[in-house]
């Protein structure tokens, strides 16, 4: 049947339909979700699907209208986007060992850039799209490109986790409505002709620790956050190697960076690295 199909996720598979709606002498493509695999038959499906490519072929779009009440509550409540952002912080992020910075990226993302949309309640996004759409665009004018999508990103995320126990929310995530900016790779690298600038940068530092830690990530190729998170316990002298306790992807991903003989004796760089790694280093001024 021309229009009905199945969309294969990572966790799910969903019974779809689309079709081009005529409204006013323009176009429309629109997706409508008619079930998911396991809970609705093939052939229920298929009969389903027939109906709304139907109705949208008369020019009758079958998605729910904003007026139009939410599913009663057998299908769950319709939490405010605070009420989901906290469920998803708490039950998801946290439980999945996420960084903190990466926690308070989301953070900032729903408590400041939607702050006023805080108390209202998801259905009314996902049942008024042209919201959200116009947030990306008004964020992308004030805020810049990457953030608004970035913004994006967080707010489809707590949406579909929101929709695991709050059935009644429509299915279609109001984030889809968004004409996503373009993104590029951002080149900070340093190059080889770069090197002797940044020496001699290194070397006008003041602060030995400051000096030692930015040497020792430019060595090692790791990422200034996970290295401040290490302290002096995490450094063995006799066995040669540093102990990164919190990487990117959190405790689970945990590693040892090996250390050269040269930087293992006994001398000053070794205490530099005995001293940084007893000091609040993130206390110091140190940034990335």
């Amino acid at each position: 049947m021309a229009g009905f199909f199945l969309l294969v996720g990572t966790r799910s598979k969903t019974f779809m339909i689309q079709g081009d709606l005529w409204e006013n002498g323009k176009r429309r493509t629109i997706r409508v979700k008619v079930g998911e695999v396991g809970r609705i038959a093939t052939r229920e499906a298929r009969a389903k699907a027939k109906v709304l490519l139907g109705s949208i072929a008369n020019g009758v779009d079958p998605r729910p209208k904003p007026e139009e009440p939410l599913s009663p509550t057998p299908n769950g409540p319709d939490p405010t986007l605070r009420q989901a952002w906290e469920r998803y912080r708490d039950g998801h992020m946290k439980r999945k060992g996420r960084s903190g910075g990466t926690i308070e990226n989301y953070r900032d993302h729903v408590e400041r850039l939607m702050s006023d949309w805080l108390d209202i309640p998801l259905s009314k996004l996902g049942l008024q799209p042209d919201l959200v759409r116009a947030r990306h665009e008004k964020l992308s004018q004030e805020n810049g490109n990457y953030i608004a999508n970035g913004c994006m990103r967080t707010l489809r995320a707590i949406y579909n986790h929101a929709r695991k126990a709050a059935r009644g929310l429509p299915p279609d995530d109001p984030v889809s409505a968004v004409d996503w900016n373009l993104e590029r790779r951002r080149d900070t690298a340093l190059g080889l002709a770069d090197l002797k600038g940044w020496f001699n940068e290194l070397a006008a530092l003041e602060n030995p620790v400051r000096r030692e830690f930015h040497l020792f990530l430019l060595l090692s190729g790791h990422r200034p956050e996970a290295i401040k998170e290490s302290r002096r316990e995490d450094l063995d002298f006799r066995r040669r190697f540093l102990h990164v306790p919190k990487p990117k992807g959190g405790e689970a991903r945990a590693f040892d960076i090996p250390r050269s003989a040269h930087d293992s004796l006994p001398g000053p760089r070794s205490a530099l690295w005995a001293v940084a790694l007893s000091l609040p280093i993130s206390g110091m001024g140190i940034s990335s």
